[in-house]
């Protein structure tokens, strides 16, 4: 399919308005199981390093699970606070109290370990990352709301026991989800390209 000016021009906002959704979340409507299989699928399609597909995709819709999980979330995110000496954010604040009532968790997984060099880590993280990534824009596009997390990697064995995860797998990206309610979504206040962006060497301007 060629991308015309239309199609490019919509997909350009879509992919600079995938911010997290932490409130203005439906928590009380179901996420269908095959809306979430076809953004999964959209997902499965990311580049890969090594030309292979570790990755696993859990979703979680039981409660009991959920509540158990949003406690450990609380847990680690107050210790975080503690440690770091930064205030909470009111977002995620909300995120916490209200984590356990999401209509659903996602959480992307990955065969094994990343090994101890920084090569091989890059490309375990690499393959991952880019899947993750490529759902969160799946699922913004279904006005599905979602939030990146990674703090549960701080207690992945706590985590792994409630999902009942074997022991070659590691949870690494959480994405809590749910349809959205009245969320405005639009580009961030970023630093532009210019500002970031270097030719042959670094610290040399592209902009001329």
């Amino acid at each position: 399919m060629e991308f015309n000016d239309e199609i490019s021009s919509a997909f350009e906002q879509l992919l600079t308005s995938v911010r997290s959704v932490r409130r203005r979340i439906d928590f009380d409507r179901d996420v269908e199981d095959d809306v979430l299989l076809n953004c999964i699928n959209i997902a499965v399609q990311a580049p890969t390093g090594r030309g292979e597909e570790g990755w696993y995709f859990l979703v979680v819709k039981e409660r009991q699970k959920i509540k158990a999980i949003s406690e450990i979330y609380r847990e680690v995110l107050l210790e975080f606070v503690e440690e770091s000496g930064v205030p909470m954010k009111s977002s995620h604040r909300a995120l916490t109290d209200r984590l356990g009532e999401f209509p659903a968790l996602i959480f992307a997984c990955k065969d094994g370990a990343p090994g101890n060099s920084f090569a091989s880590q890059v490309a375990y993280f690499g393959s991952i990352l880019p899947a993750a990534w490529s759902l969160m824009i799946a699922l913004r596009a279904k006005n599905i709301g979602a939030t990146w997390t990674t703090l549960l990697t701080a207690e992945h064995q706590r985590v792994a026991e409630i999902l009942g995860m074997p022991s070659s797998a590691c949870q690494l990206i959480m994405l809590p989800v749910g349809y959205t309610r009245e969320a405005v979504l639009k580009k961030a206040d970023r630093k532009d390209a210019s500002e970031v962006t270097f030719l042959n060497e670094w610290g040399n301007s592209l902009t001329r």
